[in-house]
């Protein structure tokens, strides 16, 4: 049942067009990794800090904010030229298992940033504790299994 979803994205018009250019796969692959970059800067800032690593005298929640925005426009970078990147290779996609981890993983990453770890962030101070650790961990390890499975996606067939 999914396959047919997966033969039909693979055959869209705008699939096709990637798929067919021999530049526009390389550019939005190189704008995806930029946003990838963003990313994991505005991502690590933040949770290096729920850990205690540097940036100790601004508060959890004063970092937070200033990477909030950064980290709002590099996940909208990388929705879309992620989904321009998936239409132009969607069947190898369906038979590739790191991108099965990546697209499991993802939502949970989405989801415990925009939940469990927003809340502690915005009501963090200067001290960390237990709590913010374990938070900052969580976070750095839901997302480097999101990237690097996407990063794998094109080393495995």
């Amino acid at each position: 049942m999914l396959l047919s979803f997966f033969e039909w994205c693979d055959a869209t018009a705008l699939g096709a067009g990637v798929r067919n250019s021999m530049w526009l796969f390389p550019a939005i692959e190189a704008i995806h990794l930029l946003g990838l970059c963003v990313l994991g800067g505005s991502l690590l800032l933040v949770d290096l800090r729920l850990l205690g690593v540097g940036l100790k005298r601004q508060t959890i929640s004063e970092l937070a904010d200033q990477a909030g925005r950064w980290l709002a426009g590099a996940i909208v970078v990388m929705a879309v030229t992620g989904i321009l990147l998936f239409l132009s290779e969607a069947v190898k996609c369906y038979y590739n298992q790191s991108f099965w981890v990546k697209m499991t993983t993802l939502p949970i990453a989405l989801l415990f940033t925009f939940t469990v770890r927003s809340r502690i962030t915005h009501t963090g101070g200067i001290d960390t504790s237990v709590r913010t650790r374990l938070v900052g961990a969580t976070s750095i390890a839901l997302w480097f299994t999101v990237a690097a499975a996407g990063r794998w996606i094109g080393f495995s067939s």
